[in-house]
Formats: C-alpha cells, structure tokens, sequence
C-alpha cells in the first residue's frame, strides 16, 4: 500500500510539471511536435500506474526516461539557462521517494551535462557574458542543485536504514511469535497425558461410586482438555497451517452435540435454547466434523456465557451448489451484545469482553478466533451482527460435499388434520425469545407441509377445535401445568398433546401427553407427528446399545504407566482381554509370544518410537501370517496427524483424552473392515 501511494504521489508531480512544460512550450514557440508526445507518454505512464503492467521495478524505468526526456528538453533551450537549477532540484526531490540512488545520480550527471551544454551554446549563440554576477549566479545553482542531490541522498540512506530496522524488528517479533506458538503446542501436547490420566481415573472412581468429588474432577478434567485443545487449535489458525480432516457424518449429530452440550452448560434452566434446523438438509454430509462440532462448541459457550436472561437460537439450514450444499449455521443470543469497537476485533485472536481480574465470565478468550480460523480454513465466510446490550447475531456459511441427499427428518406418511401451538407470548421476560419459539415452528410447519395455528389461551384451543380438525397441539410445561386437567382431558381423546418441559418434568398420573424433553428440536417433533402417543422415551441423541466388544484381545504400548491404567479400565470396561506394553521392544516380544486382535500404540516413546514399533509388528505379522489392526492411541493431535499416522501404515487414530464415541468408532470401522477379509478379525 505505501509501495502504491509513492508511485501515485510521484506521478502526480512529474504529470503537473509536465503540463506546464508543454503549456511554457507552446508559449515560448518551442518545438510543435513534442507537446503531444508529453501528452501521450504522461497518458501511458498512468495506464502503466492504473494497470500495474508491467512489473514495478520496470514501470520505474519508464517514470525516469520519461522525466530525464523532459529534463533534457526543458535544458537544450536558452531562455532555460537560469531555470535549469529549479527544475533538476525538484526532479532529485521527486524522485527520491523511491528510494533507488541511481535515479538520483542519473538527474546529477544530466544536470552537470546541461549547464556544460548551456555554457556553450549561451555563449555561442546568444553572446551573453559571464559577468560576475552571472559566473557567482551559475556557481550558486550548482551548488543548491549539489546540496538537494546531497540531502535527498541521506534521507535515502535514513529511510533504507529504518527500514532495515523495522524489517529486523519484524523478524524478531516473528521469531518470538513463533517460539511462543511452539511453546503453547509443546505444553499444549505434554498436558493432554497428565489429562487423559485425571479423565481416565476420575471415571475410575465414578464407576466406583466414590460420590460428588468425582463428578467434580472429571468436569475439571473435560474443561482443561478443552482449553488445551484450544491452544492447539490457536496456534495452528496462527501459522495458517491448519489441515482437513474429512469424513462422512449425519448432520442431525451436530444439532444433537448442541443439545448435549447446552444441557451440561445451562445450569439451573436459566436460559432457554430453541434449536431451528430445517429438515431438508442432507441426512450425510462430508467435511470436517471435528472442527465443525469445536465451532458449534465455542459459539454456544460465547452465546451461554454473555447471555444472563432470555435464550438462544440455533438455525442450521443448507443451500444447494453445484459441489454439494452450502452448510449454513445461525447462532443468535439475548445477551450483552458488543460494540463496533468490539467486533472490529474479534478476529484478532485472544478476545474477552471482560479483561479483569474479577471477571464472572470463564474461558482464556481463543475461541472467536479460532472459529475464523476454521471456517476460513474450510472455504467458508463468518459474519457477526450486534449491538451493545441487543445480543449477538453469528451467521457462518461452509461449502459441505453432500452423501445422502436424503431430508435428514421427514414424515413417514401424508399428514391428515392440523397442528395448534400453544404458546403463551407473556410467559418470557424477553420477547424476542418467544420469536425465536414462533419462527421455529413456522419454519418447520412450511417445510414439511403441515398446517400450524396458533393458540394462546384455552380459549384459542376450543375455538380452533370446534372449526378444524386437530390431531396435534404442542405446548409448554408452563402451559400444562397452568390447566393440567383440561389438558389430561384432551390426552385422551383423538388429539396427541405434546409438552416441551424441563428435565425432571412428570406428567399428572393417568394422562396421555407426549413429554419432550427441553431444549426444543425438530427431531422429537418429527417422531411425535410419526409415531404419536407411541413416541416415548424421547431424546435427542442417536446413541445406541452400547458396541459389542467381549472377546477382543488386545495390548496397550505406552511408555506411561498411568496411561496404561487408563486404557486398561476403559478397555475391560467393553469386555475386551487387555493386555499392556511399556515400551516398543517389549510389544514386539510380546506380540511374538501371544495373539492380539488389536494392538493400540503410543507414539512419543523413548529409544523406539510407536512408528518404528508399529513396522516391527507388521514384520512379524507377515513373518507369522496375522492379520492384525494397530491403531494410534497418541496425544499428537495437531491437524493433519491423523492422515500422518494412517499414511505410516496405522489402521486408526484415537486421540488423548480418550474419547469413547471415537473410540467405538475406530473398533467398529476396523471390524467392518475385517468382516470383508478372511472370516473378521477375530477368525
């Protein structure tokens, strides 16, 4: 940008002289032609600025033929003998701002050369005599002209020294920045042992029944895994060097993750969540589902945390493209909102709304940031809207490969009557939370294609019932509870009630009405419209029977004998035959001397690492004729590890702290796999 605005300044001066020079031309009666030729050549070298063609250092070759060709012009004349001196002087000054000394020698020999070429020519043809006053007049131009070409020349020399200077500064602050940043992904990678042993042990103790101190640890353990996660993530969005991981996922999973999560966070029902996901979104997207579910995490714990009354609103919808669908997700809150100060950086990394000391709000201030940062990394855009104490609008848009084309919700058979939503609008402090209720349904109502009303009283119920056929009436607990016997009443008639309600919510014994438990979602609307009174035990996760895993022999190798304990707990925990390893060289003696189904390897071990060992494992596999899977269990987690340990010859990767639903989906994947070789794995 300076680089541009010199060019732009220069051009400016050299075109203004050179207009006069053409106007002092025609005035004098000098040459006809060259005029126009100072006309063409000052459009040209604005083509050339406007254009940038060609390379820069060749346009500045342009800009001094040009000024020396006008220098010359202006010199070879008599009537510009004393005038001379001024106008070299100003072509040294102007074009010192590019800070190339050569430019400025060129301007000092063709001046030289001039007053040579004038001093002859004056004296030949005009006859004029060197006076003393002309010969001092002449010394005295020399030397201005000297002392410009002189001055103009230190502050080259200043503004080159400032900018080595600065380059210097530049570099070692990079260098700093970038020790820093290995240094948080070093701590970052040495915390998560310690970690997976605190998560580890503290289920250890649960299971044991060990009372509230447990829960206590292993929340503790979970936040501080998160926050090292964190720092990973911020120091790979600070490099730029961040990696996708793509695979395929149900997009119902995200909204299910924002549902869990909010149920963990939003202690004491304080706030109300309202879950708007369109059901024509793609049942099975591709991308990185990892870092998408880190973005829903770190929106909805900004949402949470900002937010002391009202609630938030979650849209998830999808638009389609020609490589698949646009992924958009909307998270919008009641909370303290933030200004245009505000928002201008909050894509700069290491932003708090409160920096005191005595700050109520929790987190280290990374995840704005790394939000951008995944986002941008996926090819897609963030947008934030807010205002101070009006809460926080943040739309993201992710360009997603599509699976299953499949509506991820949708009736199972046309639809037969219509739909009351029983709402009353004074029941929420924030009004804007009882839109958030309204657009939800109305959404969800026009995209599958069934008629909703709206009734806010009994009175609305009765009288929209006496007109319509009612099958469905959805309502609040605050609703039911306010006439719970009218609403029993109708439970057992034809109409299926439903009522969203708080976890600990009992219906009054004897009634009929659906129980959906909060936040509200798409999801348990969809079952109660499918299945009616039959939708019970509602949730909102698609967790199934917990895997089958008894029989499968396995060894752990980790060089930490805490990890081992860990592994081994979670391990028999699925009724697998653990067995453990403390080092490379003793996995491949024991993988020698017994039969593994599984072998789980750590990776930074002393004297052999998890990769060698892993290679000495497939030797002797091939040496014996075993088919075993070997799978990465390692807090190397940078982006991009993953496809490291799978490309090294790993048949999984399981990141420390070992997080179940990963691992049951590694063990399924390679039993899957092993069902389509020689009779399984365990043949």
């Amino acid at each position: 940008m300076k680089q541009r605005r010199t060019e732009n300044f220069i051009l400016l001066l050299v075109s203004l002289a050179c207009l006069g020079l053409s106007a002092e031309s025609v005035l004098l009666g000098w040459e006809f032609w060259v005029p126009p030729i100072i006309i063409i050549y000052t459009a040209l070298i604005w083509i050339m600025n406007i254009t940038e063609r060609p390379h820069y250092d060749i346009r500045k070759v342009c800009y001094l033929a040009y000024a020396v060709f006008a220098l010359l012009y202006h010199g070879v004349h008599a009537t510009s003998f004393f005038d001379l001196a001024i106008v070299a002087s100003a072509s040294i000054m102007g074009y010192a701002f590019f800070n190339d000394r050569y430019m400025l020698n060129v301007f000092l020999g063709e001046y030289i050369t001039l007053v040579f070429v004038q001093i002859y020519y004056v004296q030949k043809e005009t006859g004029i005599d060197y006076s003393p006053l002309n010969i001092s007049r002449i010394i005295l131009h020399f030397m201005i002209v000297l002392i410009v070409y002189l001055c103009s020349m230190r502050g080259i020399e200043d503004r080159t020294a400032l900018t080595d200077e600065n380059a210097e500064k530049d570099r070692r602050i990079a260098g700093y920045e970038s020790d820093m940043e290995d240094f948080l992904s070093n701590i970052s990678h040495e915390l998560r042992t310690p970690v997976n042993v605190v998560n580890g042990m503290s289920d250890l103790l649960i299971k044991r029944k060990a009372g509230n101190e447990a829960y206590a640890i292993k929340d503790a353990g979970i936040r501080l895994a998160y926050q090292i996660e964190d720092i990973q993530d911020y120091t790979e969005c600070k490099r730029k060097d961040l990696l996708l991981e793509e695979e395929d996922y149900m997009s119902t999973s995200l909204m299910n993750d924002v549902v869990t999560s909010f149920r963990m966070r939003n202690e004491n029902d304080a706030l109300e969540l309202v879950v708007d996901m369109s059901p024509m979104v793609p049942s099975m997207l591709r991308g990185d589902v990892k870092k998408l579910h880190k973005i829903f995490r770190h929106l909805l714990e900004n949402a949470i945390k900002f937010t002391k009354r009202g609630g938030i609103c979650v849209r998830m919808f999808s638009e389609k493209t020609d490589y698949g669908v646009n992924l958009c997700i909307e998270m919008e809150d009641t909370g303290i909102g933030m200004d245009m100060t505000t928002l201008d950086s909050v894509s700069e990394g290491m932003y708090q709304a409160n920096k005191k000391r005595n700050r109520s709000s929790g987190g280290i201030g990374l995840g704005l940031y790394i939000v951008y940062g995944f986002v941008h990394s996926m090819g897609g855009f963030v947008k934030i809207e807010s205002e101070k104490g009006s809460g926080t609008l943040v739309r993201i848009t992710i360009p997603q490969k599509v699976t299953d084309a499949t509506p991820c919700l949708s009736l199972e058979k046309p639809f037969e009557g219509c739909i009351l939503f029983h709402v009353r609008s004074d029941k929420y402090s924030v009004p804007r939370v009882r839109d958030f209720y309204r657009f939800m349904a109305t959404n969800l109502a026009q995209t599958i294609g069934v008629p909703l009303y709206s009734a806010e009283t009994i009175n609305d119920i009765e009288r929209l019932s006496e007109k319509m056929n009612v099958s469905y009436i959805f309502m609040g607990q605050e609703e039911y509870e306010a006439n719970p016997t009218y609403i029993d009443e109708l439970s057992h008639g034809d109409v299926v009630v439903a009522v969203s309600a708080f976890s600990g919510f009992r219906p009054r014994p004897g009634s009929e009405v659906v129980v959906m438990p909060k936040p509200l979602y798409s999801y348990p609307v969809i079952r109660v419209l499918n299945e009616g009174l039959k939708a019970t035990s509602i949730d909102y996760s698609d967790d199934s029977a917990k895997p089958d895993f008894s029989g499968l022999s396995v060894m752990v190798v980790d060089d930490e004998p805490m990890n081992l304990v860990v592994a081994r707990s979670i391990f028999t925990d699925y009724d697998m035959i653990v067995d453990t390893a403390s080092s490379g060289a003793e996995a491949i003696k024991k993988y020698r001397e017994g039969k593994y189904d599984i072998v789980f390897m750590d990776h930074m071990m002393p004297e052999m690492d998890g990769v060698e060992a892993m290679r000495h494992i497939r030797q002797v596999a091939r040496e014996l004729g075993r088919d075993t899977a070997i799978v990465a269990l390692t807090a190397n987690v940078v982006s991009g590890a993953k496809e490291m340990f799978i490309n090294e010859g790993f048949d999984g990767f399981i990141a420390k702290p070992i997080d179940t639903s990963d691992f049951e989906r590694v063990i399924q994947a390679i039993l899957r796999r092993s069902d389509t070789t020689a009779g399984g794995i365990m043949s």
